[in-house]
């Protein structure tokens, strides 16, 4: 095997969400691996702290961009600033997400509609402009979408995010069947509990910490850096005949019964 199987020099990427967490830690490992890296989050303050930890570890080129992936009609500009900005993007990483949870009962359709912009609506927006500038240049591109265990399956009060994660999983294969002539792969990433700022209140209740340790084979909660080799196999040459694919990193969660 070609040691540089894995390499994404050359390559730039733009990871959403990307001012902490598992955004973040996605775009450090891209960077690691060779790719300059634009990251995009609506707080400025995370997004200029984020650049300069990921520079200073990789010494890669780092752009912020801030931007409220709930503004739908504002993302083809987005895009452009950033395209116009980097010279051009090879790797999309739909990253950005949000949750309100809620019995489906009880769920407006204010609250519906949040949850499904963010999570769903803006990936397609910001996926088609992707497609159109990969089409414009004739280049290969790279899609890769984060989504959740409950691309799998359900749990009470999700209704909305579980909705917009099992869409996110039809919409990455879709795109993976429509745009393989344009030599685009889309494929996601299901993460299973990761121990994020996010996710602290899940962990510090001891009765939930319990149950996941429990469903979780490998008994811990995964971290961000867990997601960072799947995210450079989908992105680098080793995955190129990899398309429409979910993988889990679950801890194997999903594999017990």
């Amino acid at each position: 095997m070609e040691s540089n199987l894995f390499s994404l020099s050359g390559k730039t990427a733009i990871v959403t969400g990307g001012g902490r967490g598992i955004g973040l830690a996605i775009a450090k490992g891209l960077a690691e691996h060779g790719a300059n890296v634009a990251i995009a989050s609506r707080s400025k303050e995370q997004l200029e702290a984020a650049a300069r930890q990921i520079h200073a570890d990789t010494g890669r080129k780092i752009w912020t961009f801030p931007f409220d992936l709930g503004s739908i009609e504002g993302i083809d500009n987005f895009f452009e600033s950033v395209i116009t900005e980097t010279k051009g993007i090879d790797i999309l990483v739909n990253c950005a997400g949000t949750t309100i949870r809620g019995p489906a009962e009880d769920v407006d359709l204010k609250t519906w509609n949040q949850v499904i912009e963010v999570n769903l609506t803006s990936v397609f927006v910001l996926s088609q402009a992707f497609c159109r500038h990969r089409k414009k240049l004739g280049k290969a591109g790279r899609i890769i979408n984060i989504g959740s265990l409950t691309c799998h399956g359900a749990r009470p009060t999700t209704a909305a995010y579980a909705s917009s994660k099992g869409g996110l999983l039809m919409l990455t294969k879709t795109l993976a069947v429509e745009w393989a002539k344009y030599n685009i792969n889309a494929n996601a990433i299901g993460p299973g509990y990761i121990a994020t700022e996010l996710t602290e209140p899940l962990r510090t209740d001891e009765d939930l910490n319990r149950w996941v340790l429990s469903k979780t084979p490998l008994a811990r909660w995964g971290q961000p850096d867990d997601l960072i080799g799947t995210a450079v196999l989908l992105a680098s040459r080793a995955g190129e005949f990899i398309t429409g694919q979910i993988i889990y990193v679950d801890g194997g969660w999903l594999a017990l019964l």
